[in-house]
């Protein structure tokens, strides 16, 4: 039984090493994913969101943006509070999707909620869409200063109900 257990360690380490020496960094999705370059670092700011109840709130906003896994997926973390209360947390990854020529922006709630959409990144802007009505777009603007806003398409036209301007923070 130990000679057994031994072997099945040392075959396991022996496969871990042979993965570990093929480890290679996809330089297409790296290449891409380094063109958000422009929202890594610590943000923070204000914004506002006009709730299903037609209610404009407003809140403070932190984004921590990083890359991780050899640059090849941008990690952002955001957090809204108001009245020293979280009234938003999400969790996104940004990826490259070679095959479709896309980049692939999966989010994530501590309700449990997930979901992978298309996003794209155009003009020196990233857009991401959760529906085929609701679009997101994120772009530093002349300020240096994150800016952020929710669009909803009614009858062809797309209307705002989210917006914010973060200040990176040095």
């Amino acid at each position: 039984m130990k000679k057994t257990a031994f072997l099945l360690l040392i075959l396991f380490d022996a496969a871990f090493c042979v993965q570990a020496q093929n480890y290679k960094t996809d330089t297409i999705a790296q290449e891409k994913a380094l063109k958000l370059n422009f929202l890594v670092g610590e943000w923070k700011g204000s914004g506002w969101i006009i709730g299903q109840d037609m209610i404009k709130r407003t809140f403070d906003q932190t984004e921590t943006v990083q890359f991780k896994l050899d640059s090849t997926a941008l990690l952002i973390e955001g957090k809204g509070q108001s009245n020293e209360k979280i009234v938003q947390e999400a969790l996104a990854i940004i990826t490259y999707k070679g095959e479709s020529n896309q980049y692939d922006f999966q989010s994530f709630l501590p309700s449990g909620q997930k979901g992978l959409y298309k996003s794209e990144l155009t003009e020196g802007a990233l857009y991401w869409y959760p529906t085929n009505f609701i679009r997101y777009t994120i772009r530093v603007n002349e300020q240096g200063q994150w800016y952020e806003i929710g669009e909803i398409n009614k009858i062809g036209n797309w209307y705002p109900f989210f917006e914010m301007t973060l200040d990176k923070v040095p």
